[in-house]
């Protein structure tokens, strides 16, 4: 079965989370964790995803070439902003198993940066991402009625 996921507003890590979930077939009563019994999932509008707190400035993706020095740094801000797709696909990916079973789930995914994709005849069905609430910037100031235990002494 194939499944379209629109990543419009979903925080990235939930949205991975999700996927990965279908991905390795979790969702079905069949589930055996040494079998590859997930489906296809479609990912669209990878590049309106968003990243919660400083993670957007902070957040760094590595790579290795595998020669000496060939240590690549590249800033998610920079990331999201010319490759999105790699940094979703990037993310789902790391929460699928790391072994040859992980890497046949991984084909399974298709992520794209925009709101079209070449899969419209496979007739992928709409998948429901939970959308997360988001969270308040600064926790309430009150001190009054903060706990059984707390006393306001002033």
């Amino acid at each position: 079965m194939w499944w379209v996921v629109d990543a419009s507003g979903q925080v990235l890590g939930r949205l991975a989370a999700e996927v990965a979930h279908v991905l390795r077939g979790k969702h079905k009563p069949t589930f055996a964790p040494h079998r590859d019994e997930g489906d296809f999932v479609v990912v669209v509008n990878a590049s309106k995803v968003r990243l919660t707190g400083n993670k957007l400035g902070a957040k760094v993706w590595y790579r290795h070439s595998g020669y000496p020095g060939g240590l690549k740094a590249v800033g998610y801000e920079k990331l999201m902003a010319e490759r999105a797709d790699v940094a979703v696909e990037k993310a789902i990916r790391g929460m699928l198993p790391h072994n040859r079973l992980g890497r046949s789930m991984a084909r399974k995914l298709k992520v794209y940066k925009g709101p079209t994709h070449p899969h419209e005849a496979q007739k992928p069905q709409p998948l429901a991402v939970h959308k997360s609430a988001q969270a308040p910037l600064k926790a309430p100031t009150s001190s009054v009625g903060t706990g059984a235990n707390h006393t306001n002494e002033q």
